[in-house]
């Protein structure tokens, strides 16, 4: 098989979460221990930071990565959802995995008699630890799939823990209350392993505190006095501050992340990386603004920093999965901004019908498109220089608009 034909080939023998949604998840470690088995145990080759949350965990892993490749270390990348390829999911120093080898893997699983039926996101993590021993990565920045204690990942034991915040998303599968998901994600702590938290509160402290004290280890919390890059804006300062306490943690072992190098990493943070979609500029006149948050927690932090950037009119150009909690999210968009509600192609995208009735009563500024393209063309043949233009609500709706940003210059999309 072809590259092409290979990847069809995984997402059809596999479920994959961001196709199917709840359904693909595949809770424990017995699919993902037998695989690794294998293929000789590779995540005991390597050395890790584990990076779960609700929100962020993308962000300070893409940070992460980026300081450590300038700390000249063989840095791998491990995170999903992918936007473009799939390769994007594994890189080395932000190049991803070669097409041969996604083949090849793909073929040494076809080719075994498994007793286990593993999930797409089993299948996608043995192959980049497979790939990071292979190509002797002396550190791996690994990104939790869903919740951390049940996750395929979490058959790591790493340098760092990070749990980013805690937010009610995936509530069908991790619990209905902050507690209960603090929990599942406090799972990738483990004995003797430092946790960065990037947030406490009464609710969800009590857990971690329990978990700590579990695994004899430490909580560490970010410093509110951290000097911040003038490339980090909005909420990501938020994520930096965990990012460069990870780092405090990992000078003390001996990786040469100083103020410095924390800095040029963060200049060079797409590079390194390939990282973007998250309060990523697009254009500045007017200022067009993409970025994935995709729940309550996520949207709200990208609005308050959206409206210390904005300076004329906001048009929000939204779409959503089907399974989000839209009536939360509904509750805290500004009702004063221009609405471009649109569908994406990924078909797990909510309904233009469901979207006309959450939202047509609520919205007065409120149009409706079933391509993101026209919602494009609409928000920016109606917005003036001094306007904003948000795009934002999901992975998915950001891929959609991969060909208007990256591929084509902006100006040919008016």
């Amino acid at each position: 098989m072809n590259y092409s034909q290979t990847i069809e080939w995984l997402f059809q023998q596999f479920p994959a979460y961001h196709h199917l949604g709840a359904q693909a998840y595949n809770p424990g470690l017995k699919n993902i221990e037998e695989l690794s088995a294998f293929f000789g145990n590779p995540e005991k080759q390597l050395r890790f930071i584990h990076v779960g949350g609700t929100n962020g965990k993308g962000s300070v892993s893409n940070m992460l990565a980026s300081i450590l490749t300038e700390c000249n270390e063989k840095v791998g990348l491990f995170t999903s959802p992918h936007l473009f390829d799939f390769t994007e999911r594994i890189r080395i120093n932000g190049i991803p995995v070669e097409e041969q080898f996604v083949i090849d893997f793909c073929e040494k699983v076809r080719n075994h008699q498994w007793n286990i039926q593993p999930s797409f996101f089993e299948i996608t993590w043995m192959m980049a630890l497979e790939y990071f021993s292979q190509n002797q990565c002396t550190i791996v920045v690994a990104e939790v799939g869903l919740g951390g204690r049940l996750d395929a990942t979490n058959i790591i034991t790493p340098l760092v823990s990070v749990i980013t915040n805690i937010g009610l998303d995936h509530v069908q599968i991790l619990g209905n209350t902050r507690a209960e998901i603090a929990a599942e994600k406090a799972g990738i702590i483990k004995t003797g392993v430092p946790v960065v938290l990037g947030e406490i509160d009464d609710e969800t402290f009590p857990v971690f505190q329990e978990a700590v004290i579990k695994n004899n280890t430490e909580i560490v919390i970010p410093d509110p006095g951290t000097p911040i890059p003038k490339e980090i804006i909005g909420y990501q300062t938020g994520n930096y501050r965990i990012v460069s306490k990870v780092c405090d943690l990992l000078l003390k072992q001996g990786f040469a992340c100083d103020r410095e190098t924390r800095e040029k990493g963060i200049r060079n943070l797409k590079s390194n990386t390939g990282f973007f979609g998250r309060m990523e500029i697009i254009s500045e006149k007017p200022l067009i603004i993409a970025d994935c948050a995709h729940n309550a927690e996520g949207i709200s932090a990208l609005m308050n920093a959206v409206s210390s950037l904005n300076k004329g009119q906001l048009h929000c150009i939204y779409s959503t999965s089907s399974d989000k909690d839209l009536d939360s999210i509904l509750k805290i968009l500004p009702p004063e901004a221009h609405f471009y509600f649109t569908t994406f192609s990924n078909p797990r995208s909510i309904t233009l019908e469901n979207l006309r009735e959450k939202t047509g009563q609520t919205f007065k500024n409120a149009i409706f498109f079933q391509f993101s393209s026209d919602a494009l063309k609409s928000a920016q043949d109606s917005a003036n220089k001094e306007d904003t233009i948000l795009i934002f609500g999901s992975f998915f709706l950001i891929h959609d608009f991969f060909d208007f940003f990256f591929r084509k210059p902006l100006a040919e999309t008016k």
